[in-house]
């Protein structure tokens, strides 16, 4: 029997040597019972509560191309710690055929699964609980559960057996600076986003400027959620309470990913450390006042405007060009920073672009309607799009001819010898082997007229005549459609996949101080042919004409840019 080897240690914390010690056993166990090892599969530091590993899925895909008979591990919690999962694999190996023998359980039966997948989701469980307990008896000894908030720095003391404690934090001086100034401009009026530009124009570092983040301030940093308790503003270890517990992680079954869920507040463990704190009081409770009368009045603007985006609309365009604007100087996007004027993001919340200048909404959006309609449907781009259809047509119609005239002479040689043995037949000259040779004359002749049969006859290069007028008639009334709720949503993905990006750089020379540039490409145009003669694109893409069009747009028919 041909046999695989699954291995796989759980976290960075174990030993790599784990794998080869897994697999060792493995070839042992192999060898007592005859079988040959075809082939090992291995995920080092993953954990066995998931299925989307590697090698996991490698094995499995191999198992359905029938690679090997028996599936070889340690034990039954190295191929899988979730019920679902394991009984699955059980499930699809027992139809292909293929067994399951591990070291420590022998020959792996509907029981082992049962018991065993039972077992390993009771581990996870346990695990988790110990866990969660450990972290709760570290908060409550005032040390830190996991992350270093801004502001404190770790305390590692040397301990008598000669380790080095852990989850001791202390004070930041320089960074508590930084924290008390924030509160303070804060008390005296200024906003989040004034805070964050002012902290990146002293070149002050942001917590996250080494590692994920972009290094910056931005006002999210300070502002952040205040039911999460996230953000400067909202971290109440600053008056010295250290709060845990506010959250909760669980897995998304199909993607595995973790997901934050909050906890009811009466699960929250709150421990007093007077050490750790940066902020009085008294500050603080000016500072919660201030954040709970913004959220007043957001939530009163909402309740007078009741066409204000929702949070689940938050996502969506709300305007033509939302999510499409750069920054010429920066690259950051230009966002609605009124309710009528666009202007750079990293400008307006971290301060980090010099450009300061703002544009009308409706001024760009007239602007790059009038571009698209004047520099797309320019007749010189017209003619070269034509041109290069007309030349990538006449490239198809060659090959097509090329392939036909070969299949045709193949098919007039084989005719030809059939017709010479016919006529020798005919004439006495018959021999025992000329009906061998005749048997494969034929099946030549039939596969040749098959593949003649199944050849496209070559096409009349033609472009649709109402290309252009279909394509001017739907850029002339996209503004209009956009601004109607019923087609708002069709209207913009016309429109995104038209254009990629629009680059605003700031010019006293331009119109509305701005020079436009537009990027975008022509392959959104292509599939209006179909419907300008009433047909659906979609289902005319498998046909010649329509794969060539499109082989057409991604040939180099794009225009890089063109400013408006």
């Amino acid at each position: 029997m041909r046999a695989a080897i699954y291995a796989r240690y759980s976290s960075d914390l174990q030993s790599a040597a784990s794998i080869d010690d897994q697999v060792r056993l493995c070839r042992r166990l192999c060898e007592e019972q005859g079988w040959q090892v075809v082939e090992v599969f291995a995920d080092e530091a993953m954990s066995g509560a998931t299925h989307l590993r590697p090698d996991f899925q490698r094995m499995q895909q191999m198992a359905m191309r029938g690679g090997f008979d028996v599936l070889v591990a340690e034990a039954l919690d190295r191929l899988s710690r979730d019920q679902e999962h394991i009984a699955g694999l059980h499930k699809r190996l027992s139809y292909l055929g293929v067994q399951i023998h591990t070291k420590a359980e022998g020959r792996i039966s509907e029981i082992h699964i049962g018991l065993g997948g039972t077992m390993s989701a009771l581990f996870l469980r346990q695990l988790a609980e110990k866990t969660h307990r450990g972290l709760e008896g570290r908060v409550k000894a005032g040390k830190s559960a996991g992350g270093i908030s801004y502001g404190y720095r770790l305390d590692r003391q040397p301990l008598p057996d000669g380790t080095w404690s852990t989850g001791d934090r202390v004070i930041d001086p320089a960074e508590a600076a930084i924290v008390t100034r924030i509160f303070r401009e804060y008390d005296r009026g200024r906003s989040a986003r004034a805070i964050a530009i002012g902290l990146n124009r002293d070149g002050i570092p942001a917590p996250r400027a080494g590692g994920k983040g972009k290094g910056t301030w931005a006002f999210s940093t300070i502002s952040g959620n205040w039911k999460r308790g996230t953000g400067i503003l909202n971290n109440e270890l600053y008056i010295g309470k250290l709060v845990w517990n506010r959250q909760r992680f669980v897995k998304d079954p199909d993607s595995g990913k973790r997901q934050a869920r909050p906890n009811p507040a009466a699960d929250w463990i709150t421990e007093e450390v007077p050490a750790l704190r940066i902020i009085d009081d008294a500050l603080w409770a000016r500072v919660k006042a201030r954040q709970g009368a913004i959220r007043d009045d957001i939530l009163a603007e909402r309740v007078d405007n009741p066409t204000a985006p929702k949070t689940e609309r938050a996502r969506r365009a709300r305007y033509l060009l939302s999510g499409l604007l750069q920054c010429g100087c920066c690259g950051s996007g230009y966002i609605m920073i009124s309710d009528s004027r666009y202007g750079c993001a990293a400008a307006r919340n971290s301060g980090t672009c010099t450009n300061r200048k703002t544009i009308r909404r409706v001024d760009v959006e007239a602007r790059v309607l009038a571009g698209l309609r004047d520099n797309l449907l320019h007749p010189d781009l017209i003619r070269e799009f034509i041109a290069e259809f007309q030349r990538e047509m006449q490239e198809q119609r060659l090959s097509s001819i090329s392939a036909r005239a070969d299949a045709e002479r193949d098919l007039g040689k084989v005719t030809k010898e059939i017709d010479n043995i016919i006529t020798a037949i005919a004439q006495g000259m018959f021999h025992a082997s000329m009906k061998a040779r005749m048997d494969t004359l034929e099946a030549d002749k039939a596969r040749l007229t098959a593949q003649l049969a199944d050849l496209p006859e070559p096409e009349p290069v033609t472009l649709h005549p109402g290309l252009a007028d279909t394509y001017a008639s739907i850029i002339a009334d996209l503004a209009t459609a956009l601004n109607a709720d019923e087609t708002r949503e069709e209207a913009a993905d016309i429109l995104r996949g038209l254009i990629e990006k629009i680059m605003l750089t700031p010019d006293a020379a331009a119109p509305n101080g701005h020079a436009i540039e537009l990027f975008g490409e022509l392959g959104a145009i292509l599939t209006l042919c179909g419907e300008a003669d009433g047909t659906n694109a979609k289902t005319r893409r498998g046909s010649a004409g329509f794969r060539q069009v499109t082989l057409v747009a991604g040939a180099g028919f794009e225009p890089a840019a063109f400013r408006l």
